[in-house]
């Protein structure tokens, strides 16, 4: 089941990280070892009263230093009104209403999804009469907590799951292939959609869109059921000038979270950005298939030339390494160049995101590539004694070996390279897991 989600929000300081911790009982931190991608917002479950939740810190999405504290806690606000089902408003009774927390309620105000006001620090009496002065933000009800002691916390939650919605099914058995269009800001995404919606053999669906995302579109191709999520339609929120390209990412990796095949726009008369490659970073450390569509190829000065195209994909190849599994489809939403292709690429992503390897095939192949080139390190021998692959989406193979601290990244590289010569996986990358053979996968 998708479990309802609950976003804790305030400026600085205020004890939302206290707040998290407490509920889920621990410190959970999201750290990327892909290039161009931060991400330290914080996620845990929770339970109260058994209804199961999760719970969302969204401290750590504040921009940078130099941004306007004001600015941050605006994005901050966008930021859990687009993710939660609740939204938990902490202020600081001790420091009383600030401009920051005056920036926010405005923002809050706008949604109409519930929002809980939450005084934090009220240790005693006379700052639970201090608090009363949150009033003034316009919720009808303050409610009075010390996150560090757990003081008030109890009743917040017993209002809270009150407001949850019931928890949504996972979808195992739709069989809808989903595509997210995704990229930076002004690309072309909303253009490729009309553009992918228009070309041949495409049926839009009757079917409405989701209840989670109105611009999730079931289309149909030659009995292909497909989802297309849609990212564009990002307009700038209010007073939040230069915060968009943020905004966009948000909304980038919420759609790669729940796709398939994520469809990677680019400008492709600007070549490829630090935007381009968060995005793409972000698509692999979540382990989807990929697709690569320079759009706007139109506006090249020959955009016929295989030449200009083989230059574009060496240079794309080298700013990232990370994306080398991932096809390039040169398009142009505009005109129409390329949009079947679009199509075609990442269906065939998705086959290959989708593939599983028999293990008897697996394990040929694995031995033969070891056999090939034998690998030792640190005066040791590696010996893969098993492989398998236990998972697909993307394809996960893990190898059974005598010692797995020897194992240098660049010889699963090589590994993997081996598994491509023989299967079909372009546009799926491979996940490759060493684990030590212990037991009966020793002796195998």
């Amino acid at each position: 089941m998708r479990l309802p989600t609950v976003a804790i929000v305030g400026r600085p300081n205020v004890g939302k990280s206290t707040l998290f911790n407490r509920l889920v009982g621990r410190r959970v931190a999201i750290v990327e070892d892909t290039p161009g991608i931060t991400r330290d917002r914080l996620y845990g479950e929770a339970e109260w009263r058994g209804r199961a939740f999760q719970v969302v810190d969204t401290g750590g999405v504040l921009l940078e230093d130099e941004d306007p504290l004001i600015t941050q806690v605006r994005i901050q606000a966008l930021a859990a009104i687009e993710e939660a089902d609740v939204i938990l408003f902490m202020v600081d009774a001790v420091e009383g209403i600030t401009p920051a927390d005056e920036e926010l309620a405005d923002v809050l105000r706008t949604t109409t999804k519930p929002v809980l006001l939450m005084a934090n620090k009220v240790d005693n009496t006379r700052r639970e009469a201090d608090a009363a002065e949150f009033y003034a933000l316009g919720w009808e009800e303050v409610f009075t907590i010390s996150a560090i002691h757990g003081h008030g916390v109890a009743e917040v939650l017993d209002r809270l799951i009150e407001l949850l919605p019931p928890a949504r099914p996972l979808e195992e058995e739709d069989t809808a292939i989903k595509i997210a269009i995704v990229g930076r800001p002004n690309v072309g995404k909303s253009s490729l959609v009309n553009a992918i919606l228009g070309a041949p053999r495409v049926i839009v669906s009757e079917i409405p869109g989701t209840t989670r995302d109105a611009i999730d579109t079931p289309v149909e191709r030659d009995g292909q059921k497909m989802v297309l999520i849609d990212t564009a339609g990002i307009r700038r929120p209010g007073k939040v000038q230069g915060s968009i390209e943020y905004y966009s990412m948000l909304r980038a990796q919420k759609a790669i979270q729940r796709c398939d095949v994520a469809l990677l726009v680019l400008d492709g008369p600007q070549g490829v950005t630090d935007g381009d490659k968060r995005v793409g970073g972000y698509a692999v450390e979540e382990g989807r298939a990929c697709v690569v569509v320079v759009n706007k190829w139109d506006l090249m000065k020959n955009p016929t030339s295989k030449a200009l195209m083989m230059d574009f994909t060496r240079i794309f190849r080298k700013e990232c390494p990370f994306l080398q599994f991932a096809p390039l489809v040169f398009a142009s939403a505009l005109t129409g160049m390329g949009v079947s292709g679009v199509v075609d690429t990442a269906l065939e992503a998705a086959e290959a995101h989708a593939h599983r390897i028999p293990t008897g095939v697996l394990n040929r192949l694995i031995h033969d590539a070891v056999d090939a080139r034998p690998y030792s390190r640190k005066g040791k021998m590696l010996k893969v004694y098993y492989a398998t692959m236990p998972s697909v989406k993307p394809p996960t193979v893990v190898l059974f070996v005598n010692d797995p601290d020897i194992v240098h990244f660049s010889y699963l590289r090589y590994l993997e390279n081996a598994i491509r010569q023989q299967f079909p996986l372009e546009g799926t990358p491979i996940r490759i897991e060493v684990r030590e053979a212990k037991g009966k996968a020793r002796d195998e």
